[in-house]
């Protein structure tokens, strides 16, 4: 079964850095898109950054210059760098896969990992 799990979220201090990891399981052949969203407190799901294969990056406006996404296509994985934390930047984050390929079936799938908590004490 296919899955994504999240990893490296925690509690820093607002400056600090933190690295997320998101690594799919489960026969995973290949994902177009992997990415990050993250939802606070009361408030709606938000992109955070996303990367499609062939394509830049995209980013969330509140956090441009700040985070950088990247992949690693072998290992089916996607990596969210996070500096100078923000108490804004509060919230669970959410790994999504789009265009995902399996080598037990055909067609293209999506799939979100289960959540992170990041929290940034200020």
């Amino acid at each position: 079964q296919v899955r994504l799990v999240e990893s490296g979220g925690g509690l820093v201090e607002a400056g600090g850095s933190l690295r997320l990891t998101c690594e799919g399981w489960g026969g995973i052949f290949s994902s177009k898109t992997m990415g990050w969203y993250r939802q606070a407190p009361g408030k709606e799901r938000d992109l955070v950054a996303t990367l499609t294969l062939g394509e830049a990056p995209r980013y969330g406006e509140s956090v441009k210059g700040r985070f950088t996404i990247s992949r690693n296509e072998a290992r089916n994985a996607a990596y969210l760098e996070m500096n100078s934390l923000k108490v804004e930047d509060t919230g669970v984050y959410y790994c999504h896969a789009a265009g995902v390929t399996e080598r037990r079936r055909v067609g293209f799938y999506e799939y979100w990992g289960s959540g992170i908590e990041v929290t940034v004490s200020s």
